[in-house]
């Protein structure tokens, strides 16, 4: 296989290390697209379809797809926001959910947004912190830190922290406790704003529709059961999905099978009450893929 960079090729790129990299990883391997990680390489080429795979920085992927070195890319939404990057969100990842937080030292007596007027708030994002605290015209001093922002507080360098939180474990080992959520974010899809060369266009049409069939699938499950042949009308009724499920006549009189695909949360807000209508022997399968048509 010739491992050189082919201009036909649509170019995605990925975060090389970070809380992004294996979920970026998995899903494109969801996606039928196979390649292999080799240590220290920045990029990767796939097997069974025309993608490169590039490793990047993740500050750095906005940029890359804004001036047309990658094609697409997989990263954060505070990312996008930080860089200012003038590219397009395709669409939500499901992964990667968390907060851009506003934190300050347990024992601080600060306790609202309003009370940080004049202090020193330490970030790996600059440009997104003095816009919120711009907006609400609270003059802060704003400390660009590179990496442990959580640390500065207990070191004397700042007062408070803008920092992503996920679990909020890192706060508390670190003494922090956080006050207000200047904005929730995830992992997005993105493309630049000007039209993909060549055949590109329909490789990302294709990259689409193959991530919109996995992400269906993500909360669907396929549902079986047995249950009396009056009860089908009433069980349509209470369980969304189920309008036209396939139905199948059982070797037990005026008793049918019934399969459907429905979101697994609703199922089990309902379970009760297909037991009560005599629904019996319920299987619950996963859906690797859905085809929207």
């Amino acid at each position: 296989m010739d491992k050189k960079l082919k201009d036909e090729n649509l170019k995605i790129a990925i975060q090389k290390d970070g809380r992004l990299t294996n979920e970026s990883i998995k899903t494109l391997r969801s996606m039928g697209i196979e390649f292999e990680i080799y240590n220290r390489k920045l990029f990767a080429i796939s097997r069974d379809f025309p993608i490169e795979i590039l490793f990047c920085r993740d500050d750095d992927i906005p940029g890359y797809v804004e001036s047309g070195v990658a094609d697409v890319g997989i990263v954060g939404q505070n990312i996008i926001q930080e860089s200012k990057s003038k590219v397009a969100e395709i669409i939500k990842l499901g992964f990667g959910h968390c907060n851009l937080s506003i934190a300050v030292p347990k024992e601080s007596k600060v306790s609202t947004v309003e009370e940080l007027r004049g202090k020193r708030i330490a970030t790996s994002f600059p440009s997104t912190a003095q816009q919120y605290f711009s907006r609400l015209n609270i003059p802060v001093d704003i400390i660009t830190i590179s990496g442990s922002v959580e640390i500065t507080p207990a070191l004397g360098v700042s007062d408070a922290i803008v920092d992503i939180v996920a679990s909020g474990s890192t706060l508390t080992l670190n003494d922090l406790r956080q006050i207000n959520i200047i904005a929730e974010t995830e992992a997005v899809l993105i493309r630049g704003n000007k039209k993909l060369s060549g055949g590109k266009e329909d490789l990302l049409s294709q990259m689409i529709a193959r991530l919109e069939a996995m992400l269906a699938a993500k909360n669907m499950k396929y549902i079986m059961m047995n249950t009396p042949k009056d009860s089908l009308g009433k069980i349509k009724q209470i369980a969304p999905g189920l309008n036209t499920p396939t139905v199948t006549e059982l070797t037990k009189p005026d008793w049918i099978a019934i399969h459907a695909v429905m979101n697994e949360n609703v199922f089990w807000s309902i379970t009760d009450k297909l037991k009560t209508l005599g629904a019996c022997d319920i299987l619950v399968l996963p859906i690797e893929k859905v085809v929207v048509v």
